[in-house]
């Protein structure tokens, strides 16, 4: 039995349905503050948020992709050096991104991001920053910055029973 698709879109394979057998009593969530404690570094999400069209005409001639480039090697440099990265990726472009919604126990599978938007998202980094402030000051520092915008989003830690 295949995903449900909308009428003209690309089929694709059916997606595994996944179950939870057993479910945790309590979850407990740890809230992040705005300020971590003396010693203490909060993780961010620096999500990067940019007209995949506006992209392509920065990247029009390959002296323009390279002047981009390099501005993005060397935020990666500057972020590493000062111990704050914690991983990041840039991500395909949105023609490639798939949906997926459950409703009513059927999973649906939609091309395309969720909802039309002038921006979409390109790429994130994830830093350890003392407090939201350090957060929004290295993603200031984001070249995408410039032309699109970068939302700051504390990590949630979360801890399960008997961990």
């Amino acid at each position: 039995m295949g995903v449900p698709r909308r009428t003209g879109e690309k089929i694709r394979p059916p997606l595994p349905i996944m179950s939870i057998r057993r479910r945790p009593s309590v979850v407990q969530m740890n809230t992040p503050q705005r300020r971590g404690t003396k010693g203490s570094a909060v993780k961010y999400l620096l999500l990067i948020y940019t007209s995949e069209a506006d992209d392509m005409k920065r990247f029009s001639s390959p002296a323009d992709g390279e002047a981009v480039m390099a501005e993005y090697f060397a935020y990666m440099e500057a972020i590493q050096k000062s111990g704050k990265f914690a991983g990041g990726e840039a991500l395909q472009s949105v023609t490639t991104a798939t949906t997926v919604r459950v409703r009513d126990g059927k999973t649906q599978a939609t091309d395309g991001p969720f909802a039309e938007t002038k921006e979409q998202l390109g790429g994130y980094y994830m830093v350890d920053a003392r407090d939201l402030d350090e957060a929004i000051s290295w993603a200031a520092r984001i070249p995408g910055a410039k032309w699109g915008s970068v939302e700051v989003r504390p990590i949630m830690e979360m801890t399960m029973p008997g961990q």
